[in-house]
């Protein structure tokens, strides 16, 4: 049961809203102006339903502002008859958890009922994780903290391997943390990102005059680095001239710095890249000498779509990070299923993205599917092989489920063309989907007699309402 407190001066409306709330099995309390709704405003208020225009000096809006302010203030859902661009914007902005339209039915009042989160968190009850700590259990990223554990005190050169966006940085950082070089810089280079007339300059320094511009001497990464570590991150895309230079410093130790003497250097190097270096090697695009001079310890850090059940951790673990110490948002079975199905081309900083996204935009306490902004539907399964974490008959019903849902997506909704479609690619001969009205369900019946579906009974699965009779059917 939840407590509303119902700040209206309509008469009429308050009293309805009463009696629906009491209806539905929640209880209701009421205020005739701004002033009387702040005074009734207890600790144990769930939710408040503000009218945006009222007498007596205050309105909705300035009534809204005075509850954010509070300690543990309860989601204020404003309620109007006059709904513009202006009003909306300010009140989501100041804090609102919803915004309707009056006059508000039934359905729609028990509906934002079930939406209403939990009270926040206490700073205390807030679970925290270093920014540095590399979330998961699965296999693959064990093996990579294993990898760290081993590595992390030993000053040999360490290269990692990952696609964008898997976490090659937070790696590195990792190894740094738990060295014994921990207390000194860690300092990251985008060897990618910077200009290759710059890039001589920004790891080896210049003294003054050296060039046009050079106003002060420049230390350089590698002496900024001092006995810490030196983070080289996308050195597959570091031009061949400055490749032979950082094998010079990889082998010697020394720096030279742009129109200076030689320098010696004690920083630990970690290099990463996205790039396929044995391949650039074999093109000649990258130094064969460089490649083995930096391939002394190597970290393969796994895709997201090759470790799914990282994903709820993660998300977790993204939620606290955007609670800010207040309330900290769940994860419905659903879009976790959703998230799961997802290819991922974006890796683990793509998830943080889409999870940041929902946590903006989204004011309840539960993230549904509805909520999660996946963009790029291309990349949903199927997933590789090593990616799925079932067995064989469920996992070819997750490949049958997307590809009804693409072709359904490619028909624009027309079952008869999508049957069609699928007809010219058959589903395997085991195993067939079902739909009931909303869409394509989990996997639940399978053709008894083993047949191939036929665009007959395809487009019976795509449209039948009657989900018990196929089963014969086939």
């Amino acid at each position: 049961m939840a407590i509303v407190l119902i700040i209206d001066d309509d008469t009429a409306l308050r009293e309805g809203l009463a009696e629906t709330l009491g209806d539905l099995g929640h209880e209701a309390r009421v205020a005739t102006s701004g002033r009387e709704g702040l005074a009734a405003l207890a600790e144990d208020i769930d939710i408040v339903l503000l009218d945006l225009r009222m007498p007596g000096g205050l309105d909705g809006i300035e009534v809204l502002r005075r509850i954010r302010v509070r300690d543990g203030a309860p989601p204020v859902v404003i309620l109007t008859a006059y709904a513009g661009s202006e009003n909306t914007i300010e009140a989501m902005r100041i804090g609102a958890f919803d915004h309707l339209t009056k006059p508000i039915g039934r359905e729609e009042l028990r509906q934002l009922l079930l939406r209403l989160p939990s009270r926040a968190l206490s700073p205390a009850q807030v679970p925290r994780t270093s920014p540095d700590t590399l979330i998961g259990s699965s296999e693959g990223i064990r093996r990579v903290q294993k990898a760290i554990g081993l590595a992390a005190d030993s000053a040999a050169t360490v290269l990692i391997f990952g696609e964008t966006g898997t976490g090659k940085e937070m790696v590195a950082r990792a190894l740094h943390v738990h060295s014994r070089r921990a207390d000194r810089p860690f300092i990251a280079v985008n060897c990618a990102a910077i200009p290759e007339d710059l890039l001589e300059s920004e790891l080896f320094g210049h003294v003054r005059g050296s060039f046009t511009g050079a106003a002060t001497d420049r230390a350089g990464a590698f002496v900024e680095a001092g006995g810490g570590t030196l983070f080289l991150d996308e050195i597959g895309d570091m031009p061949l001239a400055m490749q032979a230079k950082i094998l010079r410093a990889l082998q010697e130790k020394v720096v030279t710095p742009v129109g200076g003497k030689p320098v010696a250097v004690h920083a630990r190097i970690v290099a990463a890249t996205h790039r396929d270096l044995p391949e650039l090697v074999a093109a000649k695009a990258f130094r064969e000498d460089l490649y083995y001079r930096l391939n002394v310890i190597p970290i393969a850090v796994p895709p997201l779509r090759e470790r799914p059940s990282d994903i709820q951790p993660l998300v977790e673990h993204f939620f606290v990070q955007c609670s800010s110490g207040g309330r900290i948002k769940q994860l419905s079975a659903e879009a976790c299923d959703k998230l799961k199905r997802h290819g991922w081309p974006g890796n683990v900083r793509e998830l943080r993205n889409v999870i940041e996204r929902a946590c903006v935009l989204t004011r309840s306490d539960l993230i549904g599917p509805d909520d999660l902004d996946t963009t790029g539907d291309q990349a949903q399964l199927p997933r590789s092989v090593a990616a799925v974490e079932t067995d064989l008959p469920n996992a070819v019903a997750q490949l049958e489920e997307a590809m009804i849902r693409r072709a359904l997506k490619a028909s624009g909704g027309n079952r008869a063309e999508a049957a069609e479609h699928q007809q010219a690619a058959p589903l395997h001969e085991n195993a067939a989907l079902w739909t009931r009205p909303g869409g394509v369900s989990k996997p639940d019946r399978r053709c008894r007699k083993g047949r191939r579906l036929n665009q007959q009974t395809l487009q019976f699965l795509l449209s039948n309402q009657h989900d018990h009779a196929w089963h014969d059917r086939c």
